[in-house]
């Protein structure tokens, strides 16, 4: 019971922070460079749709179980100490409610999939056509 319970602390911790970076991405105190990281991390997080689907074998869930917490604690560390403290507090007070959902990544990651099958089946299509 005990290892349940701390998973599920840090899971609200994992969720806690994630909205705080992207109330740091949005901080004017926040250096340019944090602002990016910090807000590809909470975009790729909130994203509807996974970068990598987890139906795709053995790359599905790294993205959820290692890459979105390790840029998580990377966009930390290039977030002033003042900043990230405020927008820990921020997060606490508005995550009372639902899951923010970034509707824009999943735009773009929606682009990027179809991007990648345009590049992958064009090339395909053609040989098979004789083009």
């Amino acid at each position: 019971m005990a290892l349940a319970e701390d998973l599920r602390r840090r899971a609200r911790a994992l969720k806690s922070d994630t909205y705080a970076l992207y109330l740091a991405a949005r901080h004017p105190g926040t250096p340019w460079y944090a602002k990016v990281l910090a807000a590809g991390v909470a975009a790729c997080a909130f994203s509807p749709i996974d970068l990598i689907p987890d139906f795709v074998p053995v790359l599905g869930y790294p993205d959820d179980l290692i890459i979105v917490p390790l840029g998580i604690a990377a966009s930390i560390r290039l977030v002033p100490e003042n900043v990230m403290c405020q927008c820990r507090t921020r997060a606490a007070q508005a995550l009372e409610g639902d899951k923010p959902v970034n509707r824009t990544a999943a735009v773009i990651v929606v682009a990027v999939w179809l991007a990648a099958a345009v590049l992958i089946l064009y090339p395909l299509t053609a040989r098979l056509l004789g083009h």
